[in-house]
């Protein structure tokens, strides 16, 4: 990798470090923000949905708008209102205390939508900046330090929860705020990215794209959607029965639930490396050997009785999940070129979000029907998925010369 742009790429980690935060850390704060706000449930759990419903839509709209104005000038407004939606909510907790919830789900609101501007187009701007096969090791890095954020958060959040129920909130402008300097100062940007296009030729060229590669591309977006639903729906799962089956506390179940999230981070850096490798020999096995470890995970959890055999199958399934995501990442980013690389990666980490989103809720019904029931009905989908995956996923179709081991 070119040293001048190790600076850029080491910037671009903390992004998605930070996004993960916006909902993570907060949720083991939930129950005393209830008690402090005197609301329902459902009113303290709108907290989180009110930050990704936002993020979601916003996603593809901060990444044609990329397309034309630069990444950068997309991400540091968008890492600042995501700062200052936390900094408005914790100063609304300290001004109208008890009334505080309507300005403070105001506020979640604000920083959903500067969420939808920010780990996307890292990996856009990473995919910009590097044409070989050096892209996949750093979407392998950039999606471990996602996942690392997801081991650290709920602890960071429970521990600074004891400070004050409030004191969450100001810790995202606390990180946000510095490091949309950080990019705006030192992160470079592809000097091709800041040419833009007219609309039409913009609007024909995504055109083309989804006709050459829409099959390609559509499969690898169903088989990020799966793996991340069914890890967070599992994640989601495995700590209410921490807490209702072994009788954890929160720091206990934080320190459990960390071991499958710490397996998705470690191997996507791990497989990061391995596709600079060998790119094309094995990026579709990749993928398909990732299913195929969710499966089994899903598949063997209901049998699994004691703490740690589910802690070793949902082990399986974060391990199967970092294996998947950084072939898929590199797959994805590298099927349009710069000009309309930030749509097409947003319209994926839509994707990407709504699985997150959509996961726990599902897997809730586990509890009302059965573990069996659910978990196998996900093996089915993981498993239809993977033959989608084996007849229709061609990287040599998608990526470009310079990563199939071909000259630029």
């Amino acid at each position: 990798m070119d040293a001048q742009i190790k600076p850029t790429i080491g910037v671009l980690a903390t992004v998605p470090f930070i996004m993960v935060l916006g909902n993570s850390m907060l949720i083991p704060v939930l129950p005393a923000i209830q008690r402090a706000l005197d609301v329902s449930l459902l009113q303290v759990g709108l907290l989180i949905t009110a930050f990704s419903i936002p993020a979601g839509l916003t996603i593809p709209f901060a990444g044609m708008l990329s397309d034309h104005v630069g990444r950068k000038l997309v991400m540091v407004p968008a890492l600042i209102i995501y700062g200052t939606g936390g900094l408005l909510a914790g100063t609304a907790a300290l001004l109208f205390k008890g009334n505080a919830y309507p300005y403070i789900l105001g506020s979640r609101i604000i920083q959903g939508i500067g969420a939808g501007g920010t780990y996307q187009l890292a990996m856009a701007l990473s995919g910009d900046l590097i044409q070989d096969n050096e892209r996949a090791q750093v979407l392998g890095l950039l999606e471990a330090a996602n996942g690392l954020g997801k081991v650290i958060s709920p602890l960071a959040g429970a521990a600074i929860g004891l400070i004050a129920w409030y004191m969450p909130f100001f810790v995202y402008g606390a990180l946000a705020l510095p490091i949309a300097l950080a990019i705006f100062f030192i992160a470079q940007e592809a000097k091709s990215q800041k040419k833009a296009q007219p609309l039409s030729s913009y609007f024909t060229n995504l055109l083309q794209i989804l006709k050459e590669k829409g099959v390609n591309l559509g499969v690898a977006f169903l088989c990020g959607l799966i793996v991340l639903f069914s890890l967070f729906g599992l994640l989601s799962f495995f700590s209410d029965l921490l807490e209702k089956k072994f009788h954890l506390q929160i720091f206990e179940r934080g320190l459990i639930i960390a071991i499958p999230v710490l397996a998705m981070a470690v191997t996507s850096y791990i497989f990061g490396i391995v596709l600079k490798q060998q790119m094309v020999k094995i990026m579709k096995w990749t993928i398909i050997g990732g299913l195929a470890l969710v499966a089994l995970g899903l598949f063997c959890f209901p049998l699994g009785d004691g703490m740690v055999s589910k802690t070793i199958f949902a082990t399986l399934i974060g391990t199967g999940t970092g294996m998947a995501l950084p072939a898929l990442n590199t797959l994805i980013t590298s099927s349009a070129p710069t000009s309309e690389r930030g749509l097409v990666t947003c319209l994926y980490g839509t994707v990407r979000f709504f699985g997150v989103a959509i996961g726990p809720p599902l897997f809730s019904f586990a509890s009302k029907y059965g573990e069996p029931l659910i978990f196998w009905s996900n093996v089915g989908c993981v498993v239809a998925i993977a033959a989608l995956a084996f007849f229709f996923i061609h990287p040599k179709q998608i990526l470009p010369e310079g990563l199939q081991g071909g000259e630029q």
